[in-house]
C-alpha cells in the first residue's frame, strides 16, 4: 500500500529527519499531488502506489488508480466545454466580422503604402533640390574661376608685352649707343 504524505507545512510537529525518510518512500506523483493540492487527500484514497523493485540507481513505483466509487465526487472526470449553438445568424456575424477585419487590414496596408510613397516622393524632391543647388553652386564657382583665370591671363599678357617693349626699347637704345660710339 502506498504512503500518503503531505508537505511539512501541513504537519509542523514532524521533524526534518522524519520528513526526509518519508520523502524516500514517496513517489513523484503523490509528492506533487500532496504539495500542490492538499485538499486532494480524500481523492488520494483512489490511488495505490506499489514499489516494484529497489535498485542501486533508485526506486521504481507502480501507480494504480482504483475505479471511482459511487460516493466519490467525480473530481477526475474531464468534461469538454459545452458547445455553443451554431446558427446561420452567428455564422453570418462571424463572416461579416472577418470581412471587416480584412477590409481594415487592407486599408492599413494601403495607408502604409501611401505614406511610404509620399515619403519616397519627398526624399526624391529633396534630392533633386539639393542636386539643383549643387549644380548652381558648381556653375557659379566655375564661372568665377574662369573669370579669375581670364583676368590673370590678361594681366600676364600685359606684363609680357611691357617687358617685350622694354627689351625693344633697351635694344634700340643699345644699338643707338653702339652707332654713336662706333
Amino acid at each position: 500500500m502506498g504512503v500518503h504524505w503531505h508537505c511539512p507545512s501541513h504537519f509542523p510537529n514532524q521533524t526534518s529527519t522524519t520528513y526526509k525518510e518519508k520523502m524516500k518512500e514517496l513517489s513523484l506523483v503523490s509528492l506533487i499531488c500532496s504539495c500542490f493540492y492538499p485538499e486532494a487527500h480524500n481523492k488520494m484514497m483512489d490511488m495505490k502506489v506499489k514499489p516494484i523493485n529497489k535498485r542501486a540507481s533508485g526506486q521504481a513505483f507502480e501507480v494504480i488508480l482504483k475505479p471511482p466509487s459511487p460516493t466519490s465526487d467525480g473530481g477526475y472526470s474531464i468534461t469538454s466545454p459545452p458547445k455553443k449553438e451554431v446558427s446561420l445568424e452567428n455564422i453570418q456575424k462571424k463572416l461579416e466580422a472577418a470581412e471587416d477585419r480584412r477590409r481594415s487590414q487592407e486599408a492599413q496596408v494601403l495607408k502604409a503604402l501611401a505614406e511610404k510613397r509620399e515619403h519616397e516622393r519627398d526624399v526624391l524632391l529633396k534630392a533633386m533640390e539639393e542636386n539643383s543647388n549643387f549644380s548652381k553652386m558648381a556653375e557659379e564657382k566655375l564661372t568665377s574661376k574662369m573669370e579669375h583665370n581670364t583676368k590673370n591671363r590678361e594681366a600676364l599678357l600685359l606684363a609680357m608685352l611691357e617687358r617685350l617693349q622694354e627689351k625693344k626699347y633697351h635694344a634700340s637704345h643699345c644699338s643707338l649707343n653702339k652707332n654713336v660710339f662706333a
